[in-house]
Order: structure tokens, then C-alpha cells, then sequence
């Protein structure tokens, strides 16, 4: 006889207790608990049974095989890459973004170029017909792509089992409700439930499954935690609506690197991929401006150059702004008592506003120079050349340190056409001038940056 019974689950990491309490035990977050109904025991027999003809069994691990696995390529380069080399057999991969970013875009359009597969593209948000509308305008047929809109798991077991198909996407896993846990679609206890039976699908069968994720207000993936820990790879839209390019980043990926990113460009007939992203941040101007310097950086194992924008002014209301977009502020704040501390610049009463160009966010020390650059160039109001660009990080005591793969770093500079590169003296051992023509700058202080370009 079925039961039912009010408990409460923490939103973070997916805690139950039986009354609602202000601080979570397991995670140490506050007031994350809410309130479910859930239903105890149900009649095993209703459940739908998700197992293969193989009899598991415990082995030594001398026994298993390490031959290498064989990865399915999605035809997508850039994907691909944020996959770590392509899509791996029986894994489950969250697919993260805002609502119109693009996620049923690209994973639709993944699944109509693969027609040497067999997919199958569970919706649970939209109907066959305007799913059969975005893969005209996208304008790929693919008579081995079949669409279901569906939103029980037992259902979706029982159409997996009828095709066999061999990639499985599920838009989205909000939507998805199992009959053994009585609580609305898209709450915490729902999404564990689903998610637990996606992953033992995948799993038992060695069928690749992708789950498209809603996102909440704060930028986190809707649901309880655990469904990141649940999944064997996490990867995350960002962009902004006012730009045309989208950025896919890994957050977690059990099969390759955590730091690769791939970029695409938003168009009519869906996503193209972007593989020279470096022409892409780098704006064209006919004149020079002022607090404009280029940096060269490294995404995982991809090079690009980024233009680095910097503002300063005279603080209008007596306390000074510190505004940044898409770089940590409080790096920004350290750069800024260094050129105060180290060079004698009076920074503190003027507001400073920095921005990376396109609206790409970036991790990586080595772009430290060029932001110290850009900042003197509109303090002093002199432009930077546009054929010169820069790599090395900044330490406190004002000295220039050296930066990992600056001979990549150097190279990527060289392909579009720059002329000179300011780095760290302590690099230039890990160079061989003798391959590159570009006029390399070697830097010991802030102070030698400030002399090298306006002295």
C-alpha cells in the first residue's frame, strides 16, 4: 500500500531531512531547504526494469582491457574539442545555458548530421512540428533522427528499448517526471529520480545521453547539485543576446579537460563553428584609440588573442568606480595598488573600467600585462600601437613573471600579422628566436612597460 509523506530537500546538494531546518548539514548552506511529497511503498512491479542480458560480476583489475575506447565524432569540431576529443560510449553529458541560447539548437543540429546513427531527440518543451520547423530553417534532413515528445521515463524506456538507438537527447530534464516519486516536474526529488534512471540507462545500455539543463537567476544549473556530480561531463552556454557568438565551457568532464572551450556563431540557419577565434575578439578600427592593448591567452589547449579595453577618469562624485566585465575584479584591484605601490601612478581617485572585448570571459594570469597596459594608455591618454600585443603575468612587487607555452603564445601573434610582442625576460630562455619573425620585447618591471611605450 502506497503512502505518502511530506519531507524536506536541501537545493544544493540534495539532503533530506524531515523538517525543514535553516542550515543544511551536508553542504553548510542556509535556508536551501524545501518542502516535497513523496510516496513510499509503491508496488515494485510498476516499475519499468532497466537492465541489459549481461550478467555483471565483480573481476580484478588486471582482468579489464585498457584498450583504448573508441569516441563517436559529432562532426562538430568545436564540440568535439569541449568533449575532449569527441563523444564517449555510455556517458551523460548536462548541457547548461539561459533560455534562447542556443542548446536544442546545437544538439539538433548535431543529431541531424550524423545520419550514420540512429538518434533519438526526446522533447519535452516543444511539439514534433516546431521541432520539424527548426531543423528546416536549420536545413539538414536525416531520415535516422526520430523525435518523440515525451515526458515519463517509463515511456522513454520503453521507445529506447523498441529503437535502439545509439545517441539519446533529452530536452530537458526539468520536464521529465518518473511515476515513482509523486512530486511536480522539475522539482529537487524529480530531477534526482530521472536523472538516476537516465544514468543507469546509459550505463547499462553504452548509449551516450545528452540532457539539456535550465539555469536559475544566479547562473547555476536548476536543481539539486548532485545532478552535477550524477553526470559524467557538464558543459555550459554563455554569451550574451546583443553579441552573435556563443562560448560552450566545460565545466566537468570525466573524459578529457576541464579548460577547453569551443565557440560558435549564432546565424539563421543555427550555429556555425568559429575556428580562428582570435579575429573574432579583435576589433578593426581606422584610428587608434587610447586604453586599447591586445593580449595573448590560452584556452585549454587553443591560443587566441583578446582586445582588453580600460577607462580612466576623474571620479565625479568623490569615491572612485571599479567596474569590470568579463575579468575578476579583485585581480583588477591588486593590478591597480601595484601601478600605485610600484610605479607611482595615482590611480586611487580616479574611476577605472575595464572590459574584454566580446564579451568573453577569461581565467588566464598572462593577460595581467596587457590590462596594466591598457589602463596607462587611457590614464596618460596615449594609444597603443595596434601591432603590438602582450604576454606575461604581474606580481606584486611590480615585476613581470613568465607565463606557461609563451613559444604558442608567440606563434598565434606572429600568424596575424603583429609585429611585436612584449613578454617577461624570464621567457626568453624557452624561445628560439631563430624560428619567428616577430620583434620580441623582454620586460622586467612595470616601470620598463611604462618606458617601453610612452618614454
Amino acid at each position: 500500500m502506497a503512502k505518502s509523506k511530506t519531507v524536506f530537500f536541501c537545493k544544493n546538494c540534495g539532503n533530506e531531512s524531515p523538517k525543514w531546518i535553516g542550515k543544511c548539514p551536508g553542504c553548510g548552506e542556509w535556508n536551501t531547504y524545501v518542502e516535497e511529497t513523496v510516496v513510499t511503498g509503491k508496488d515494485q512491479k510498476l516499475r519499468t526494469t532497466i537492465t541489459s542480458n549481461e550478467v555483471v560480476k565483480p573481476i580484478s583489475i588486471a582482468e579489464i582491457s585498457n584498450t583504448k575506447e573508441e569516441r563517436i565524432d559529432l562532426r562538430n569540431q568545436e564540440l568535439n574539442r569541449v568533449l575532449g576529443g569527441g563523444l564517449v560510449a555510455g556517458s551523460l553529458i548536462l548541457v547548461g545555458g539561459e533560455p534562447g541560447i542556443g542548446k536544442s539548437t546545437l544538439l539538433l543540429q548535431i543529431a541531424l548530421r550524423l545520419p550514420q546513427y540512429k538518434i533519438l531527440y526526446v522533447s519535452g518543451e516543444e511539439s514534433q512540428t516546431q521541432i520539424k520547423m527548426r531543423a528546416n530553417r536549420i536545413g539538414i534532413e536525416n531520415k535516422n533522427c526520430f523525435i518523440l515528445t515525451e515526458t515519463d521515463t517509463q515511456e522513454i524506456v520503453r521507445h529506447f528499448k523498441t529503437i535502439q538507438p545509439d545517441i539519446v537527447i533529452i530536452d530537458s530534464i526539468q520536464t521529465l517526471h518518473t511515476p515513482h516519486v509523486e512530486a511536480t516536474a522539475g522539482s529537487i526529488s524529480q530531477i534526482r529520480e530521472t536523472a538516476a534512471e537516465m544514468n543507469k540507462l546509459a550505463k547499462t545500455f553504452q548509449t551516450p545521453i545528452f540532457l539539456i539543463g535550465h539555469i536559475t537567476k544566479d547562473g547555476g544549473i536548476a536543481g539539486p547539485k548532485i545532478l552535477e556530480h550524477m553526470v559524467d561531463t557538464v558543459v555550459q552556454f554563455e554569451g550574451d543576446r546583443h553579441y552573435g557568438f556563443r562560448i560552450l565551457r566545460t565545466i566537468k568532464n570525466r573524459f578529457g579537460s576541464t579548460s577547453e572551450l569551443g565557440i560558435f556563431e549564432m546565424q539563421s540557419n543555427g550555429l556555425r563553428e568559429i575556428s580562428n577565434p582570435s579575429e573574432l575578439f579583435l576589433s578593426q578600427r581606422e584610428e587608434p584609440v587610447s586604453g586599447v592593448a591586445i593580449a595573448s591567452m590560452i584556452e585549454g589547449l587553443r591560443p587566441m588573442l583578446i582586445e582588453t579595453q580600460a577607462l580612466v577618469s576623474t571620479a565625479a562624485y568623490g569615491t572612485p568606480q571599479r567596474s569590470v566585465t568579463g575579468f575578476d575584479i579583485r585581480r583588477l584591484n591588486m593590478l591597480l595598488a601595484v601601478l600605485e605601490k610600484r610605479a607611482g601612478f595615482r590611480l586611487s581617485s580616479k574611476d577605472v573600467f575595464l572590459n574584454i572585448a566580446g564579451g568573453i570571459r577569461v581565467d588566464d594570469p598572462a593577460i595581467d600585462l596587457a590590462v596594466l597596459a591598457s589602463i596607462l594608455s587611457s590614464n596618460e591618454d596615449v594609444p597603443i600601437s595596434s601591432r603590438i600585443a602582450f604576454a606575461a603575468e604581474v606580481g606584486l612587487s611590480g615585476e613581470i613573471r613568465a607565463v606557461n607555452r609563451i613559444d604558442v603564445r608567440i606563434a598565434e601573434a606572429e600568424k596575424l600579422g603583429f609585429e611585436k610582442i612584449m613578454i617577461s625576460k624570464y621567457n626568453l630562455k624557452a624561445i628560439d628566436k631563430s624560428k619567428t619573425k616577430i620583434q620580441i620585447i623582454a620586460l622586467a618591471s612595470v616601470n620598463d612597460l611604462y618606458n617601453e611605450l610612452f618614454a
